[in-house]
């Protein structure tokens, strides 16, 4: 055989496609083939889409209604809660405080509508009282100081109501009420109105109706004050045995309880 002699002839090689130009490539890629400019312009579609799909605005408008409900209903609740504690609060309380019409120690008129908005602490005695009534009116005013050195100056007013018109004429109450706190009220008026005074607290007093200012005699009466709140209802009664520190400190927890509930604004009053 000749060496120079090709193993196989051209004919062979090209009806086995073997043939010179015509290789082809033995590996192909499967499946569909994109472009450059195929991919930058999907690309460039989900940047401007973004992540935030319509599907993801339904969603969020979705979810911001549902906390929108939820916490309206919660507020709802809360408040209603509280309306629901401060009705409980006068659940038992006592029927105390009303009308009356009396005059201060300067002569002016003095009814209830003149303690609305403030709280009050109330005190139901003679001028001529020789001890009990100094000392819870000493006790009062101590209170008094106690109570503002927290809540300020003016958050309390000590009230001294006289259960014996006869002799408690507008300066006698006057003179009596320079030896005690320099704010504290004092109110008389004639026997009708002082009855009608003591009858809207429920306060017992003996004064005899007919008495004159020169006769010797004294009064039987309720010995402690009461506290009583911007509406004028009652709170609290405070014996001879409550000491002045806790007077204060019931009282202050009072008006933080009132505070909490909405304070004046919520209780429809103005600020005094």
């Amino acid at each position: 055989m000749n060496p120079l002699r090709p193993l196989l002839r051209p004919t062979v090689l090209r009806r086995a496609g073997l043939g010179v130009g015509a290789a082809q490539p033995i590996l192909r890629r499967v499946g569909p083939t994109r472009s450059y400019a195929t991919r930058e312009s999907a690309f460039r579609d989900r940047a401007m889409t973004g992540p935030f799909s319509w599907k993801a605005a339904v969603l969020f408008v979705i979810t911001g209604a549902g906390l929108y409900v939820y916490f309206t209903n919660e507020k709802e609740k809360l408040q209603q809660r509280k309306r629901e504690e401060s009705a409980n609060q006068k659940v038992g309380r006592p029927s105390i405080g009303g009308p009356f019409s009396l005059l201060d120690q300067e002569g002016r008129p003095f009814t209830e509508q003149n303690l609305r908005g403030k709280w009050t602490l109330l005190y139901f005695g003679f001028t001529h009282c020789p001890d009990i009534c100094p000392e819870e009116l000493d006790k009062m005013g101590e209170a008094v100081e106690l109570i503002e050195k927290h809540a300020g100056e003016g958050a309390v007013t000590p009230v001294f109501f006289s259960v014996d018109p006869a002799r408690d004429d507008v300066p006698q109450v006057k003179r009596y009420l320079q030896e005690f706190h320099p704010r504290m009220v004092g109110l008389t008026g004639d026997y009708d109105s002082v009855k009608q005074a003591c009858k809207s607290y429920r306060v017992y007093f003996s004064t005899p109706q007919n008495a004159k200012p020169t006769d010797d005699y004294l009064v039987d009466h309720s010995i402690f004050f009461y506290l009583m709140d911007p509406l004028g209802q009652f709170v609290d009664a405070f014996g001879k045995s409550t000491t002045a520190q806790e007077v204060s400190d019931k009282t202050k927890e009072a008006m933080r309880k009132w505070e909490k509930a909405g304070g004046n604004a919520a209780a429809g009053l103005t600020k005094p």
